[in-house]
């Protein structure tokens, strides 16, 4: 764990400090999908069941979760976990129902009348990966907002476990968000079966959730298709960058990091500070705190390319990091809100000692479906407008069409397109004769 000097560093050396683990094979992961969607596409449900048994070693009958396994979930857990999944709904719902965008209407010119009007998106695809642990937090985060929004289908996908369910966890939540189309199947299969529709599962419109690159590809594949879906946003591995100064507490710094690093091995922790001393202590934090994590195999690999950057200032460290565009951002300073108005590329801000990212992951109400690998400078956290869409509407009276008309008319004389002029012109003389 190498510390890099930031003044010392030429731009190209910059950017290679701040490069992001190199992402999978492009050309065989592309390939492997798009050979994956084109079995769904042929044979549904059947290709959607194959595959399944071949990746997750799951044999189904039925694609679809029973209305009884998912009213089970209740009596499966403890009132402990029951409470907490009850917490985090509760705290996502308040944030994110005040999102709710206000329809505009306004007279633009005497008689002309514009409208901006909101909708739910009708049909919506919710991913949920499998792996070694449930995420119910994941089901929340889409399904809350999916919810709020109004969205009338909700389809959940996610791999089956060895029992050919899903965790209780994963159902109790989905109850909660008022999900009824629950899907036993994960990874690029899943994401082909929202896309194009199979037998059981009816196409969306949209498809949300984070994955694994094969998950990944899948979706960026499908959102090129003719009529396809739209996805929520591109993604990478995940990642954290800390803002701290020498006021900052380094056991809560190396506790970040590793809270980052345990996600996988391809995430990645960075550290920016002004302070040696901080470095030097976060980094002994992190070697003591990485050997009590029972997922410290998986977090050591992540840290062994971490990156602990000495900065000559606070004001530089901000340059590091606007510059990086982190998926989160964690300010550990003196008075991390003075800090905010300069932070400008960031998925996820997390100001102060007492705000680690594992409460935006969970419980504090914001989203945790974020921007990653650096799509923080032109994409947004996942939010309730990104499950609607907005359209306008526009309506002329007599008098607003005799307003702006000759406008009209001359602009597309100017364009060139005669038909446009006709539209009006024609309604122009109907009114000259009617006034006759």
């Amino acid at each position: 764990m190498t510390l890099s000097i930031w003044s010392e560093l030429n731009d190209m050396q910059r950017d290679a400090l701040l490069s992001r683990p190199a992402m999978a094979d492009n050309m065989a992961l592309r390939g492997a999908v798009s050979d994956i969607i084109q079995q769904v596409k042929d044979n549904g449900d059947d290709a959607v069941k194959a595959l399944t048994a071949k990746f997750d070693g799951v044999v189904l009958n039925e694609l679809k979760l029973s209305n009884d396994a998912l009213s089970a979930a209740s009596g499966e857990l403890s009132s402990e976990v029951k409470a907490a999944i009850e917490l985090a709904y509760s705290t996502i719902k308040t944030f994110h129902s005040a999102q709710m965008p206000q329809d505009i209407r306004i007279e633009t010119a005497p008689g002309v009348t514009c409208e901006l009007k909101h909708a739910p998106i009708d049909a919506v695809g919710l991913y949920i990966p499998g792996g070694s642990a449930p995420l119910p937090s994941t089901v929340l985060m889409l399904g809350v907002t999916a919810q709020v929004a109004g969205c009338r289908r909700r389809v959940l996908c996610t791999p089956p476990g060895p029992d050919g369910t899903i965790a209780a966890e994963i159902r109790y939540a989905a109850r909660l968000c008022g999900i009824e189309e629950i899907y036993l199947c994960g990874g690029a299969q899943a994401i082909a079966a929202l896309a194009l529709g199979t037998q059981s599962i009816d196409k969306v419109d949209k498809i949300y959730g984070p994955g694994n690159s094969f998950v990944t590809e899948a979706k960026q594949q499908v959102s090129q298709l003719p009529g396809g879906p739209a996805i929520d946003m591109p993604a990478g591995p995940s990642e954290v960058l800390v803002i701290a100064d020498q006021q900052a507490n380094p056991e809560f710094i190396a506790s970040d990091l590793l809270s980052q690093a345990e996600h996988g091995p391809d995430s990645q922790a960075v550290l920016v500070c002004h302070d040696r001393a901080t470095i030097e202590k976060t980094q002994e934090a992190v070697s003591r705190q990485l050997a009590r994590l029972s997922r410290k195999e998986i977090a050591a690999k992540a840290i062994s390319h971490s990156r602990y950057i000495l900065t000559s200032s606070l004001n530089q460290s901000v340059e590091v990091s606007n510059r990086y565009a982190p998926e989160h951002l964690i300010v550990q300073t003196d008075d991390a809100r003075a800090l905010l108005p300069t932070l400008t590329n960031a998925g996820s801000i997390f100001l102060g000692p007492w705000s680690p990212e594992s409460a935006g992951d969970y419980a504090s109400g914001t989203n945790h479906v974020l921007p990653t690998y650096g799509y923080a400078r032109n994409y947004s956290s996942l939010g309730l407008m990104d499950f609607m869409r907005r359209f306008t509407v526009q309506e002329l009276s007599q008098s607003g069409l005799k307003a702006i008309g000759p406008a009209i008319m001359t602009l597309a004389d100017a364009e060139g397109l005669d038909a446009h002029r006709e539209a009006v012109a024609i309604r122009l003389s109907a009114l000259q004769g009617e006034q006759r």
